[in-house]
């Protein structure tokens, strides 16, 4: 009997309408979980980057050690909105 795994889709919590994104994905009855370390992304089957402004976005990244991490991320194949 194969068990049937419910995808958990990771939000990145810089900055910008994470809370928004994360009550849509609630509202459709998908789990999600706010990414604002490394190892949080390790559990989740896709991620998504709500919009903001990208050089403040990349500073905030880069100051809690998550630039290495999104860009495995990329580089696993897991879907990035």
């Amino acid at each position: 009997k194969s068990e049937i795994r419910v995808p958990c889709i990771g939000v990145l919590a810089l900055q910008g309408s994470f809370r928004e994104h994360m009550s849509c994905l609630e509202r459709i009855g998908v789990q999600s979980i706010e990414i604002r370390k490394p190892q949080q992304l390790d559990g989740v089957s896709g991620l998504i980057i709500p919009g903001g402004e990208s050089t403040t976005m990349a500073l905030v990244a880069q100051r809690w050690g998550l630039i290495g991490a999104l860009k495995e991320f990329a580089s696993s194949g897991r879907p990035i909105w």
